[in-house]
């Protein structure tokens, strides 16, 4: 009787399932390579993404110039908000162009018509995502842009793989985080970032980094392609890269943490 019980209780052990995929699930994750994911910002703070003080902190004109978006292309504001960067980009891209603004609440959404309608913008197509899915169509967009939007991602990995069929052939994903590595910049440690995690995390799904800058006054922008062949070895040397890149001290203005 002992050994039936015994080999009904390994049977048991072995017939267990694993540990349940988070991002299978509607919460999704917690951490993610070993970072907090922060929780989404609900849309009565919308206020906030309207803030006197943004363009002083965050210094959107030139983030756009950088970016170099084209008359004509099929851009994504993934995270659109009430469209402090939709609008702009609507114009950028001209009547020739258009702008996925992709948000998970609906009542931004709403927002950013009102004001898209106010300034005559007719080439937006508002999308309302979900958790795990932008709801892009394939091959649709020249550039996805997420400000302060990529971690609070709860399933990047699925959200990651949406956007790399979403892309054009040469297009990109840009990041743009609050920076880690500068303590003085005054946002919670979940809604921020280190180069190296982002290019860790980029690099786990797939993507190489193509161009960064910079000269954002708190932000880092770094813009990302799909790799063609990522590899067994791709996501090593892109970290090793981006540990370089990081460890250069090129920025000034990033402060080195105490010892």
């Amino acid at each position: 009787m002992v050994h039936l019980l015994l080999l009904a209780a390994l049977l048991g052990l072995l017939d267990s399932p694993g540990p349940q995929d988070p991002e299978s699930t509607p919460e999704g994750r917690t951490h993610y390579l070993g970072r907090e994911v922060a929780r989404t910002m609900h849309w009565r703070g919308a206020p906030w993404l309207m803030r006197e003080t943004r363009e002083q902190e965050e210094n959107g004109v030139r983030l756009r110039e950088w970016l170099a978006v084209e008359p004509g292309q099929a851009v994504c504001d993934l995270g659109c908000g009430n469209g402090y960067h939709t609008l702009p980009l609507a114009e950028a891209v001209g009547s020739e162009g258009r702008v996925f603004a992709v948000d998970l609440q609906p009542r931004m959404l709403e927002l950013l018509d009102e004001r898209a309608q106010e300034a005559g913008v007719q080439n937006l197509v508002p999308i309302e995502a979900t958790v795990d899915d932008p709801r892009l169509p394939e091959a649709s967009c020249d550039l996805v842009l997420l400000v302060d939007v990529y971690h609070e991602i709860s399933h990047p990995v699925s959200v990651l793989g949406h956007l790399r069929r979403a892309l054009k052939p040469g297009g990109e994903v840009v990041l743009v985080e609050f920076r880690t590595e500068d303590r003085y910049v005054p946002i919670k440690p979940e809604h921020k970032m280190t180069k190296a995690q982002v290019v860790r995390e980029m690099a786990a799904n797939g993507f190489e980094l193509a161009r960064e800058t910079d000269a954002l006054p708190w932000q880092h922008a770094m813009a990302f392609r799909a790799a063609a062949e990522p590899g067994p070895r791709f996501e090593a040397r892109q970290l090793g890269e981006g540990f370089l890149t990081a460890a250069s001290g090129l920025d000034p203005r990033v402060i080195a943490s105490p010892t």
